[in-house]
Parts: structure tokens; C-alpha cells; sequence
């Protein structure tokens, strides 16, 4: 089910964000020669031919009038083809490489605007239809109800873990008293020294009891439980605040995008080294997983998270992306001439060849990573 959900959440992503390079070429007259679901080889095509829907089959290599709509082998993503991204009709009125320089930045740029938008509407429905949140700093407007204490974070090899306390359980009791908010329950475990007591957390609507037994936590130098509480409820907002919370939280997401690239730019500049922190698909396929087993709100958040993403990287000046293909048509203008287009091309294969490896790298340390859980996903999913 996992591999199913990030299959689908990646190619929502990926098919929006081809839908805008598709709608801002046609409003310019470029011509899309294919809309695509997945990738190549082509399993099955349709096409408007004189009037009527015609199949187009895998090895069918017939120029059209009108775009052929495919379903492809690969099962996830997607891709427009363009008339004149790739030499084929250049002095054509219809091909990319004739509209006038403005246009064609629109037309890059557009994929990457269509990320940022799904990223808003994302965001307008979670923040309308109501999420389970932190309560601290919640902008005015905020409609609370369903108040808890909750555990956010649980320190590793703390009494907090080694008693079964879970990130995301939330504390119902705690020495037999019930704390009225996320200070009180610290106030009560403070209150209890190095005695062992008894917490009642709620988890999966379900009610556990732990016995947890207070030792001195190294990271504070302090006694304690190691675990991070904070007052939750269910969040929402009028509709006019969700708009502007919705551009607000995208435009603060991108920002922090932004300063994560380039401090993995930074890092493999100084230390030869992919931070830890980056993760190829299968890490995202794996935290897609667990997102969804908390609930569809969790899930489109993470997937307006992904969106905005997959907006930065395109937009990144680097040859093979939208941003590389943009900075090629500032250089035009610049130069006001257009560069060689068997140069630019290669520069472009170069790169997306570069890219692939990275990925595969990650990939490959992801194996590493996660490879216990995934065989444990594809075991159930093939019922072994």
C-alpha cells in the first residue's frame, strides 16, 4: 500500500506540473506533440485525428495535427513533448524555438508555478477542513477543539523509549493525575525525582499503561523521561485566513527549501559529501508511508511539502532542469543570439546523466537505510 500511495502522490505531482508547461504552450501557439502518464515505452495512445479518436500504437511514429494523449509503461510521473525542444520542426511557426524569448521563460517557468499552486490549494484544504496541530503560536482566527498533550519527540534510548512511549502518543494520565496542558504534565514528571510512575498514553483510540522510571538525561544533564510534549488540537481556519496562511506557509516552505539546497550545495563543495538529511525516492516513498498511516490531512500536507520541492529543484539553474533551461534563454538574450543548439542539447543530456547517478547514490544509501522496511512492505503487498 505504500509503494502504491507514493506512486500516486508522485504522479499528481509530476503530471500537475507538466499540465503547466502544456497549457502555457498551447496559450502561445507551441505545439505539444504528446502528454504522457508515466514514461516510455508507450503502452497505449489515443489521438483527435479528423474528427475522430484514433489509437496510436507503441512503434506508431506519425506526426499529428493534435497531441497524443498516452499511458506509458512506467508507471508514474509524467511528460509533455514539445514541438522544437529537441530539433524536430525548429523553423516551424509552431515550435518552441520560434516564439519570442518571454514566452518560452513562461513556458519553463510553468511547471514550476503549477507546483507552487497545488502546494496552495494543498495547504487551503488542510487548513479549512482542519488538522491536528501544535497549538503554539497559531495565527488569530484559530478554531480549536479536541485539545491533548502529546509526545512529539522521544530520545533515543531514554526511559521514555525503553518503557514503549511512541512519538505521537498522546498522554492521558500521568502518577495518577490528569495535567491540564503540555506544562503541567512536565511540572508532574518534575515532580516525581528518580520514582518510578505510571503514564496512561492513548494510542490507535486505544489506552496503554507504561511504567517509566526517571534516570539523568545526558543532553539536558538533568533528570528526567527524554521525551518532548507540546498542547495539540484539532486546527481550523475561517476561509479567508486559510487563503493567506496557505500562501504564507508555501512562500515559508520555499524559502526553507531554498537554504537546505544550497547548504547540500555547500556540503559537497567543502566536504565531498551528501548530507544525510537527502533522500532519493525510496526514503521519500518510505516517509510517504508513514505520513498516510496518520490520516489524509498529514498526507496532503506532505504532499504540498513534496510539491514545493519538486518546484525548487526544477527551478534550480542547472542544465536538463527548467531552471538550466531558462538560464540558456537569458543568455540568448543577452548574447542576443542563440546558443548552438547540438551544445545546448548535450549539456542537457550531460546533466540529466549527472542527475540519474545522484539519484542512484541516494538511492542506494536508502537501501541501506530502509531496506529492512521495504522488504517488509513488498512482502505484504505480494502477500508472501
Amino acid at each position: 500500500m505504500t509503494l502504491i500511495i507514493f506512486f500516486i502522490v508522485l504522479s499528481v505531482l509530476v503530471l500537475i506540473h507538466e499540465l503547466g508547461h502544456y497549457l502555457a504552450a498551447r496559450l502561445f501557439g507551441v505545439k505539444a506533440i504528446e502528454f504522457g502518464f508515466g514514461f516510455p515505452p508507450r503502452a497505449i495512445g489515443y489521438v483527435r485525428d479528423h474528427g475522430k479518436w484514433k489509437h496510436v500504437g507503441p512503434r506508431n511514429r506519425t506526426e499529428y495535427k493534435n497531441t497524443i494523449w498516452s499511458i506509458n509503461w512506467l508507471p508514474f510521473g509524467g511528460f509533455v513533448r514539445l514541438k522544437g525542444e529537441v530539433e524536430d520542426g525548429d523553423e516551424d511557426r509552431d515550435s518552441l524555438v520560434q516564439k519570442p524569448i518571454w514566452q518560452r521563460l513562461i513556458v519553463m517557468a510553468a511547471g514550476v508555478g503549477m507546483n507552487w499552486a497545488l502546494a496552495i490549494a494543498l495547504f487551503f484544504a488542510v487548513f479549512t477542513f482542519g488538522t491536528t496541530a501544535i497549538l503554539e503560536d497559531l495565527p488569530s482566527g484559530a478554531r480549536i477543539s479536541n485539545r491533548a498533550i502529546m509526545a512529539v519527540q522521544v530520545l533515543p534510548q531514554s526511559p521514555a523509549e525503553k518503557a514503549g512511549l511512541q512519538s505521537g502518543d498522546e498522554i492521558v494520565s500521568l502518577a495518577s493525575m490528569v495535567p491540564a496542558n503540555e506544562q503541567a504534565a512536565r511540572e508532574a514528571i518534575g515532580a516525581q525525582g528518580e520514582k518510578s510512575f505510571e503514564m496512561v498514553v492513548k494510542r490507535n483510540k486505544q489506552e496503554l499503561k507504561l511504567q517509566l522510571q526517571p534516570q539523568v538525561i545526558k543532553e539536558i544533564n538533568k533528570t528526567g523521561i527524554g521525551v518532548g510534549l507540546a498542547d495539540v488540537g484539532f486546527v481550523t481556519f475561517p476561509v479567508h485566513i486559510a487563503a493567506y496562511q496557505s500562501v504564507y506557509m508555501t512562500a515559508v516552505l520555499t524559502k526553507a527549501v531554498v537554504m537546505a539546497f544550497i547548504g547540500i550545495f555547500k556540503d559537497l563543495i567543502t566536504v565531498h559529501k551528501v548530507s544525510q538529511d537527502l533522500a532519493g525516492p525510496i526514503g521519500i516513498a518510505v516517509m510517504t508511508g508513514q505520513v498516510a498511516r496518520q490520516g489524509l490531512m498529514p498526507l496532503l500536507q506532505f504532499a504540498a511539502m513534496l510539491s514545493v520541492n519538486l518546484a525548487v529543484i526544477n527551478f534550480l539553474p542547472i542544465p536538463a532542469l527548467d531552471g538550466g533551461r531558462a538560464l540558456f534563454l537569458l543568455i540568448e538574450k543577452i548574447r542576443r543570439r542563440p546558443m548552438s543548439r547540438r551544445l545546448e542539447i548535450w549539456m542537457h543530456n550531460t546533466a540529466f546523466i549527472l542527475l540519474i547517478l545522484l539519484i542512484v547514490l541516494v538511492t542506494a544509501r536508502d537501501l541501506f537505510r530502509y531496506g529492512g522496511m521495504i522488504l517488509g512492505g513488498v512482502k505484504g503487498l505480494v502477500g508472501m
